[in-house]
C-alpha cells in the first residue's frame, strides 16, 4: 500500500506544475498525498473559497476542500491546493522595472524630439520677431522675411509679412516724396508772395498802381500753390490705385468721346478730329474718373504746346489685348534728349514756357503713373517743330 501511494505522489508531481501545490489530508490532519516535497500542514481557515495566503514565506492561492465517502457520505480527510505566486511577483517587479526604465528613456526621448520640433517649427517666428523688433528700431530698414521653404501657415504667414511690409515702406517712400516735393515746389511761390508783402510793408501800399501788381502776382501765386496741391495728391492717390481701384471698370468710347466733345467746346479754335477704329464698345480695367483724367492730361499738354497749327487728331482701336488711343499735335515736338525725362517729377521741357502756361510739371507725371498702375501703357513719339503723338494702352476687361 505504502509503495503504491509512493508511486501516485511521483506519479502527480510529474504531472503537476511547480507553482501547484496538492495535498490530501487524512481526518488526522497528516498528509497522504502531495505534489511536491515541500512539507504544508492543513490551514485551519472556515473559508470555502480561495483566498491569498502566505504560509512558510510563500505567498499564493489557497483552496481546501473535505472529501467525503462515495460509499457512507462521511468526512474521509481534505483535499489542500495552494498555487504558489511568487513567480508571478517576480515577473510583475521585473515588468514594472521595465516599464519604469521604457518610460524614463521615453520620456527623454520625447524631450529631445519635443525639443528639436519646437524649435524647427518656431524658428520661422524667432525670426518674424526678430525681423519686426529690426523694424521697430529702425523704421528705415531694408530688412525682410526670409523665404520659408515648406507649405504650410507659417509660409504663408512670411509672405503677407513681406508683401505688408513692401506696401508699408511704399507708403512711407510715397509720403517722404510727397513732403520733399510740395517743401521744394511751394519754396518758389511763397518767396514770392513773402517779396511782394516785404515791399508793400516798406513801402509799396501807398502807391495804387504797386499795390494792384503786388496783389496779383501774389493771387496767381496762391493759385498756383493751389494747383500744385491738388496736382501732387492727385499723384499720391495715383500711386495707389491698385488698393482702391483694383475692380473698377469703363466704357471706352464713351469717355472719349466725352472729353473730346468737351474740348472740342472748350477751344473752339483748334480743329479736334477723331478717328474710330472700334467696331463695339469696349470695357476697359481702369476708375472711369482716372480714365478721363489721363485724356485731359494729355489732349490739355497738346493744347498748351501747340504753335500755329491748331489740330488735334484722336485715334481709338483694339490692339490685341489693349484698347489704345492715339493723341496727336502739331506743336512744338521734344527733343530726343527730353522724352525719357518728361515723366519725371517736376520735369519740364522750357522752364519758361511752362510758367507762362500754367505748367507744374507734374501732369504727364500722373497719367504715366495712373497707366501703369492699371497693367497699360503710356508711350511718346516727337519731332521737334513738327509735333508729338501720346499712345495710351489699357487692358481690356
Amino acid at each position: 500500500m505504502d509503495k503504491d501511494i509512493l508511486k501516485l505522489d511521483q506519479f502527480v508531481s510529474e504531472l503537476g506544475q511547480q507553482q501547484l501545490n496538492l495535498y490530501v489530508y487524512n481526518l488526522k490532519q497528516e498528509p497522504i498525498l502531495k505534489t511536491h516535497e515541500n512539507k504544508f500542514d492543513l490551514v485551519q481557515t472556515k473559508r470555502k473559497e480561495p483566498t491569498i495566503i502566505t504560509i512558510k514565506g510563500h505567498t499564493g492561492f489557497l483552496s481546501i476542500h473535505p472529501i467525503f465517502s462515495k460509499v457512507t457520505r462521511e468526512k474521509i480527510g481534505y483535499a489542500q491546493t495552494f498555487y504558489e505566486l511568487s513567480s508571478f511577483y517576480e515577473i510583475r517587479s521585473k515588468l514594472l522595472l521595465t516599464l519604469i526604465i521604457l518610460e524614463v528613456v521615453s520620456l527623454i526621448l520625447s524631450s529631445f524630439l519635443g525639443f528639436f520640433l519646437s524649435t524647427y517649427f518656431l524658428k520661422p517666428l524667432k525670426v518674424l520677431r526678430d525681423t519686426m523688433d529690426t523694424i521697430r528700431k529702425d523704421p528705415e530698414s531694408d530688412a525682410y522675411m526670409p523665404k520659408i521653404d515648406t507649405d504650410d501657415e507659417l509660409a504663408d504667414l512670411a509672405e503677407i509679412f513681406n508683401d505688408m511690409l513692401e506696401r508699408m515702406r511704399m507708403y512711407i517712400e510715397q509720403q517722404k516724396q510727397f513732403v520733399e516735393d510740395v517743401s521744394h515746389e511751394l519754396r518758389t511761390p511763397v518767396a514770392v508772395i513773402e517779396g511782394h508783402l516785404s515791399m508793400l510793408q516798406r513801402w509799396g501800399k501807398n502807391d495804387p498802381e504797386i499795390l494792384d501788381e503786388a496783389l496779383l502776382a501774389s493771387q496767381q501765386e496762391i493759385s498756383r500753390m493751389k494747383s500744385l496741391v491738388q496736382e501732387m495728391l492727385d499723384l499720391s492717390r495715383a500711386e495707389q490705385v491698385e488698393l482702391h481701384y483694383a475692380n473698377e471698370t469703363t466704357q471706352a468710347k464713351e469717355v472719349t468721346y466725352q472729353v473730346f466733345n468737351n474740348f472740342k467746346m472748350l477751344y473752339p479754335e483748334f480743329l479736334f478730329t477723331i478717328d474710330d477704329d472700334l467696331a463695339e464698345e469696349e470695357t476697359l480695367a481702369i476708375y472711369r474718373n482716372h480714365f478721363e483724367q489721363v485724356i485731359i492730361i494729355i489732349l490739355d499738354n497738346a493744347v498748351k504746346y501747340s504753335t500755329d497749327r491748331k489740330e488735334v487728331h484722336l485715334k481709338i482701336g483694339n490692339s490685341g489685348a489693349f484698347f489704345e488711343i492715339d493723341i496727336q499735335d502739331f506743336g512744338e515736338g521734344i527733343a530726343p534728349e527730353d522724352l525719357e525725362k518728361i515723366f519725371h517729377r517736376f520735369y519740364r521741357v522750357d522752364k519758361a514756357r511752362a510758367r507762362t502756361k500754367g505748367g507744374n510739371g507734374l501732369g504727364l507725371s500722373i497719367a504715366k503713373q495712373l497707366i501703369d498702375s492699371y497693367k497699360g501703357e503710356l508711350t511718346v513719339e516727337s519731332v521737334v517743330g513738327q509735333g508729338t503723338i501720346f499712345k495710351i494702352f489699357i487692358p481690356i476687361k
